[in-house]
């Protein structure tokens, strides 16, 4: 199964496939981060970007970065082919995880797309 996420303007942005160890992957097939069990999204590269929760993507801050298409606010912009999955690299070592803070109501000032990429290797 897998659910795309969008960007606060509508535009599918990645995509995640919970039958391939939920990885998040860019349209152009690039792995950059996971879901572990408790939510929390990591990168390849060992960092915590996040949370996954409710359909919404949250920063470290609590702020929205990304959603599915259920908690998308604006009208959906059209989904272009996706591309063939690149290689996942191996996981680093996981950062221990932050606090989780309080929700925020406010949509973070980086792009859902430069906030995946902080995991990538």
């Amino acid at each position: 199964m897998q659910e795309t996420l969008y960007d606060g303007d509508g535009n599918p942005i990645a995509y995640i496939d919970y039958n391939d160890s939920s990885t998040f992957y860019m349209w152009d097939g690039q792995p950059v981060a996971y879901l572990d069990d408790a939510n929390r999204i990591y990168g390849f590269n060992g960092m915590h970007l996040g949370w996954y929760e409710n359909g919404i993507v949250r920063n470290l801050r609590g702020e929205k970065n990304g959603f599915n298409k259920n908690t998308l606010t604006v009208y959906r912009k059209f989904e272009p082919f996706k591309s063939f999955k690149r290689f996942k690299p191996f996981k680093r070592y996981k950062e221990y995880p932050k606090y989780k803070p309080y929700t925020s109501f406010r949509n973070s000032p980086v792009s859902l797309s430069q906030y995946l990429l902080m995991g990538k290797i």
